[in-house]
Parts: structure tokens; C-alpha cells; sequence
């Protein structure tokens, strides 16, 4: 047989691709888009409603106005370029004509969660904008978000209204996906910043804010920290109120820092010359502190315990 025949027997072996074969193999890709899958596509086309997209279906995707972005826009060519490709979220299965509906907002919407998620796990904070208040708190613009921040995790609890359109540092509290919360905090991105700031064996200025029986509340650099009754003497103490006072300025050295539970420990008691001293001269003590504590410092360094 020459070649001709072989070619001509070859060409009748394989079979034909009909124009029904073509609409079934396309009706088959197009059977694999279903809601919450992420598709990539490129914008053909505007509406004054939304946008079309090619995501090689049967018909183009559509993309409501509402869901171009999670960001603000005038014009949907703004977030959404012709001839551009995008990914995005399948939010509406295909109708008769083999036509779904596409969210480019709400992908970006549980990309910025994990953002989110990852950000609270690296201990990170971010800049936020107040959008309002209610009693419990300010609601803020967070990245296109909305979130909260209780007023017990502010810094100014009482002026509320005053913070509207201000920029506020904030750390992350609650990251709920599934539930929609983001709460955040200004107090705790602060005491982020304070102990960046700290260090072990640091001598600190703060005020007196608060006495327990176990032991007192030093405000100082904006955050807080427990001078513990344990740590103000070397000799017994037996009521601190005998000692010290709401409002008092004091100097103690910084004994241990966790910041993963917000927690500053703090001594006086590792200022003394002689037990008891912080009870006799406290003055001597506190104008001196700097002094005595590059000594304690020195002797750590030197492998020393003082």
C-alpha cells in the first residue's frame, strides 16, 4: 500500500468532532463552575450595571456594580480595566443561557479576612478610620471593613463624638470570619508600642494609679504595669497603703515583660542597699535609681546576682 492509501485509510480511522460534540464538551466545562469556586477571567464589556467578563464558558460572566470592589470607586473602569485579568468569586450558578454572576468584592472580602487572621497571629497593627459611635464603642473603616472597637479599648473613652473621621492605630482583639466580627483595639496596639520600646532591667518613671492588697498599678509610657508586694522591699511589708499613695510619682526597674498577656512586672525592692531602705528613705531610694540600677545591670552582665 503506498503512502497515499495509508493516509487516506488513517484519515477515515479517526472520528469526526460534530458541532454536538463541541456543545457537549462545552456544556460540560461550563457544569464545573458552581458557587464559591474562583474562577480567573478578563472584562469585555461594561453595563450600567455591572460588567461582562470571558471566563471561557458558554456565555460571558457577569459582574453586578455592587460587587466590582471592596474599595470605593466612581467608575467601574477603576477597579475593573478592560482586558485586564482578574480572579474572581462565583456567586450565583449559571441561569438558562449558561450565564453566572461573579464578585470580584466579596473574594476580596475573604482574602482581607485571612489577611486579617494573619496579621492578629503576627501580633501586627493597623491604621483604621472612625466611621461612627454607639454606646459600646466606635464602629471604623478597616481596609474596606467594618469594625469595632470597644470603649474599654480605647484611650479616650469619653470624647467619642470627637474622634469621628480620625486615623487610629489599632490591634486586632477578634478576627470571626464565619461570624463577621472584627474587633480591634487602641489600648492594646499602644502597649504593642510601649514594649518595643522596653526592656528588662529598665528603670521607669510612672504614676501611682491603683493599690491592692497584693500590690499597686504604676501608669507610666502609656501602658501599666504591677509593682507586686513581693518586689517593693526586701523586708516584710505588710499593708502597702502605709508606703504609698494614689497619684504618687514613683521609679522602679522592670523585672519581666510578657507581652503575650499585656503583663509588666516591676521592683523596688532590687533598688536597696539594705532591707527595708525603700520604707526608711524612699526619697534616697528614687533619686538614685538610675544609679543603683546600671549597678544591678552591670553585675547581671558580669554574671553577678545582685
Amino acid at each position: 500500500m503506498d503512502s497515499a492509501s495509508e493516509r487516506t485509510t488513517s484519515s477515515k480511522k479517526q472520528p469526526e468532532f460534530s458541532t454536538d460534540d463541541f456543545a457537549r464538551a462545552l456544556e460540560a466545562e461550563n457544569s464545573q463552575f458552581q458557587v464559591g469556586q474562583v474562577v480567573r477571567g478578563v472584562v469585555t464589556s461594561y453595563e450600567s450595571d455591572g460588567a461582562y467578563v470571558d471566563i471561557r464558558g458558554k456565555s460571558a460572566a457577569f459582574v453586578p456594580i455592587d460587587e466590582a470592589s471592596l474599595q470605593p470607586f466612581r467608575q467601574l473602569a477603576e477597579v475593573l480595566p478592560l482586558e485586564v485579568e482578574h480572579d474572581f468569586l462565583i456567586i450565583r450558578e449559571q441561569n438558562d443561557d449558561g450565564q453566572v454572576t461573579l464578585s470580584r468584592r466579596q473574594l476580596q472580602i475573604r482574602q482581607q479576612w485571612q489577611r486579617f487572621a494573619t496579621m492578629q497571629a503576627n501580633r501586627e497593627t493597623i491604621a483604621v478610620r472612625v466611621t461612627g459611635t454607639n454606646k459600646g464603642g466606635l464602629t471604623v473603616d478597616a481596609m474596606g471593613m467594618r469594625g469595632f472597637i470597644p470603649r474599654s479599648h480605647l484611650t479616650q473613652s469619653s470624647t467619642l463624638d470627637t474622634l469621628k473621621g480620625k486615623t487610629l492605630t489599632v490591634a486586632f482583639l477578634e478576627v470571626d470570619a464565619n461570624n463577621r466580627r472584627l474587633v480591634l483595639s487602641e489600648k492594646q496596639a499602644n502597649r504593642a508600642a510601649s514594649f518595643s520600646q522596653l526592656e528588662v532591667g529598665q528603670v521607669i518613671q510612672g504614676t501611682i494609679t491603683n493599690i491592692k492588697p497584693f500590690g499597686v498599678f504604676v501608669d507610666f509610657a502609656g501602658t501599666s504595669g504591677l509593682l507586686h508586694i513581693n518586689q517593693v522591699s526586701k523586708t516584710y511589708v505588710s499593708n502597702l497603703e502605709e508606703v504609698f499613695h494614689a497619684g504618687q510619682t514613683i521609679k522602679a526597674v522592670i523585672l519581666d515583660l510578657d507581652e503575650g498577656r499585656g503583663r509588666i512586672s516591676l521592683s523596688t525592692k532590687v533598688l536597696e542597699n539594705f532591707p527595708g531602705e525603700i520604707l526608711q528613705q524612699m526619697a534616697e531610694v528614687m533619686d538614685n535609681a538610675e544609679v543603683r540600677a546600671q549597678k544591678i545591670r552591670q553585675q547581671i552582665a558580669d554574671g553577678v546576682q545582685g
